[in-house]
């Protein structure tokens, strides 16, 4: 596979001196990560929503830096503690003409958190709402239990969905497009899951029509094909750009390379769904072990001190990546400088393990998705090799993101590669959403796939979403990070580099939370 993406790459080089001149007015987006649906609520993954930003409009936005600014709500305020009014920006029409007001709020709160089959949903965005008001076709207003001062914030990640067009309508309906009707910059025309995804330029936007009268959002999983359809052509901008083409991208006077650091982390997630047998583990007899090992704060600690983290960045990565001990990033609001990555220890980890009743380790498959992160299955492995070598027989097992995303949320592995950005740019939306106990009724811990549960660090989290004062409350977060981290609630292992890399002639705005839109793509003046 190695030799035919180098092949394709050599022949993309030989093409001529500079790409091949697209269409006028159209734009082609080679991605590294599948789209998995349509319905903006589904699931929660970068490229759903990267692809959503397109279609549908949010209350408010997030800038390249992860700043919020307006969206479809022009301005907004406390009148109390617990109740926040919102100003909806008047003349702002659905695709189809109707006119936008409060009654699509309010129909997209009650249905963010309640999409049937989803995978990983947005619960965790609006749960501290507990009544929605409408004031009058412009103006809302949300009542929280206890003070709430991340409404804003949150409210920034969940797509505003019209109520004409959504009511009684299944994920299937957005997929076919029946449903699909937004008020974003463009129109979906066509859906082709694990293919493409066709777009129309919104000539009635309420920002002015964007540049581009078609967009299409293309699926490439493959690396080397990824790159080698940007060199010939055949694609005008591609994210996820392959660590081992980065350089020689650099030097090619036809290509412009766009980056910034990322709030991505790529971690390791243990199960802790099951107190006895685990799925994938066994004894190095092959026969289950009787309890969960990854219950035993010891075997978490050993598997996170196995881990090379500088060899990763360094080898793997090739330098696209920092090592991580946080899922923060420095700089970010909540990130405590206290907490580094740990050190590689593979003696330390022998020990731990033998502590922990496991002097002969034991042996286990990790899980990885194969096409969603830079090199996921390419670190898998490296740090399968890892495991292996301090008594954990460690084999991997790669799939589709398609696929792997649905296994994950039934918990059906033992322990996976997984990857989630902080797009927030602080340190709630992952323990709201990742480490939170999983709650429906709370809509806590929605992306929570290996189930953790610590109640301190549940509490701790309230505690800091109701503190008003913004110093406390990052002291307050900068003490659950540290809290999450000494329990190994999940193993953080690096933080990306986000980059694109795009033909001559156009300039790309580099996202720190690795959206991929086509707004972010403009002609060079």
């Amino acid at each position: 596979m190695r030799r035919t993406a180098l092949a394709a790459l050599l022949l993309a080089g030989l093409t001529g001196p500079a790409l091949a001149q697209r269409e006028p007015g159209a734009l082609t987006i080679g991605i590294g990560g599948a789209v998995t649906s349509i319905d903006p609520h589904f699931y929660n993954a970068a490229p759903n929503n990267s692809l959503a930003m397109h279609i549908f409009d949010r209350l408010v936005e997030r800038d390249a830096r992860a700043q919020p600014y307006p969206g479809l709500a022009e301005g907004w305020r406390t009148l109390s503690e617990t109740v926040w009014e919102f100003r909806l920006r008047p003349g702002v029409t659905w695709h189809d003409g109707r006119a936008f007001t409060a009654e699509d709020v309010a129909f997209t709160i009650a249905r963010a958190p309640n999409v049937p089959g989803s995978p990983g949903g947005f619960g965790g965005f609006v749960r501290a709402i507990e009544t929605v008001e409408i004031v009058d076709p412009l103006t809302i207003r949300f009542h929280t239990a206890r003070p709430h001062p991340l409404l804003p914030t949150e409210l920034a990640s969940v797509a505003i969905v019209s109520k004409h067009a959504g009511e009684g309508a299944a994920t299937e309906d957005y997929n076919s497009g029946k449903a699909a009707i937004g008020t974003g910059p463009y129109r979906m025309t066509a859906y082709r899951p694990g293919d493409r995804t066709e777009l129309a330029r919104n000539e009635a936007w309420f920002r002015g029509p964007e540049p581009w009268a078609r967009v299409t959002y293309r699926f490439i999983g493959n690396d080397g094909a990824r790159t080698a359809a940007l060199l010939a052509g055949d694609v005008d901008i591609i994210d996820q750009v392959p660590s081992t083409d980065l350089a020689r991208l650099r030097r090619d006077g036809r290509v412009t390379v766009a980056e910034v650091q990322g709030l991505r982390l790529i971690y390791l997630v243990m199960d802790h769904s099951r107190t006895r047998e685990v799925p994938f583990v066994s004894d190095n007899d092959g026969k289950p072990l009787p309890a969960n090992p990854f219950l035993d704060l010891r075997v978490r600690r050993a598997l996170s001190m196995a881990i090379n983290r500088a060899a990763l960045t360094e080898r793997v990565m090739e330098g696209t990546a920092q090592p991580a001990g946080q899922w923060l990033v420095p700089g970010t609001f909540g990130y405590n400088p206290e907490v580094t990555p740990p050190a590689f220890d593979p003696e330390g980890a022998k020990r731990l393990l033998a502590e922990a009743g496991y002097p002969q380790g034991f042996r286990m498959t990790l899980h990885t998705p194969n096409d969603r992160y830079p090199n996921d299955a390419k670190a898998a492995q490296a740090v399968a090799q890892m495991f292996t070598r301090i008594g954990i027989r460690t084999e991997v097992e790669a799939a589709p993101w398609a696929s792997f995303s649905l296994r994950s949320s039934r918990q059906d592995y033992a322990i996976r590669l997984s990857g989630w950005g902080s797009v927030t740019g602080e340190a709630s939306y992952t323990l709201v959403n990742i480490l939170s106990s999983f709650d429906r009724e709370k809509r806590t811990g929605a992306s929570n796939v290996g189930r953790y549960s610590n109640p301190e660090l549940d509490a701790l989290t309230a505690r800091a979403a109701a503190t008003i004062d913004d110093a406390q409350r990052e002291a307050l977060l900068r003490e659950a990070v540290k809290l999450a981290m000494d329990d190994v609630a999940i193993i953080p292992m690096f933080q990306l580099v986000n980059t694109w890399a795009l033909r001559k002639g156009l300039r790309y705005e580099a996202r720190m939370d690795e959206r991929t839109t086509a707004m972010a793509v403009r002609p060079e003046r």
